[in-house]
């Protein structure tokens, strides 16, 4: 049996990452970019994330990196601060067995650790039977909005589609300090 490790990311994963999000935006309808960013660019949104503090994850299995998941602010607006937007990719050889939901859980609860409030899930090609759309729903995202037609890659317009998952109470109450991270 097969078991997959989930760690905190490094720099020695940023090959392996990079790979899987060129492969997702080569062909794959989760991510609007239309060409793979640069192994240099991928590094720069990795250490954003590290240095401010939020949770950045890999899967790895029989020592390959299966798939990565982060979480990184919402929105710049301070109001914003208690939200975090999720990410979650998985190697094609990976796909359909459970790296995904072991990404997102462990995401979840790192990031519920840190006393973040909500978790939001943008998801391009919202389609009901996306492989995205799927996962969120399976560990209680709930469907919270969609912008119809607001992409257009390999020759069809896409729907994204928002999906919110609340934590430490969610907004039924005021928070108790200021969540993760430390942002100037």
């Amino acid at each position: 049996m097969t078991t997959t490790q989930i760690r905190p990311a490094s720099a020695a994963d940023l090959d392996a990452i990079t790979e899987i999000y060129a492969d997702a935006v080569l062909n794959g309808t989760a991510s609007y970019e239309l060409e793979p960013p640069s192994l240099a660019e991928m590094t720069r949104r990795f250490r954003t994330l590290a240095d401010g503090g939020f949770p950045y994850l890999v899967a790895e299995i029989s020592g390959r990196i299966a798939g990565y998941a982060y979480a990184g602010p919402f929105r710049p607006r301070p109001a914003y601060r208690f939200i975090v937007e999720n990410s979650v990719y998985v190697a094609p050889w990976a796909k359909g067995g459970g790296t995904g939901r072991s990404l997102l859980e462990r995401l979840i609860g790192v990031t519920e650790a840190l006393g973040f409030r909500q978790m939001i899930a943008v998801i391009g090609d919202g389609s009901p039977e996306s492989p995205s759309v799927r996962l969120h729903a399976r560990v209680g995202f709930r469907h919270c909005g969609r912008l119809e037609g607001s992409g257009y890659k390999h020759g069809r317009w896409l729907d994204t589609v928002f999906m919110q998952f609340s934590m430490n109470g969610g907004s039924e109450t005021p928070p108790d300090a200021e969540p993760g991270p430390v942002r100037a």
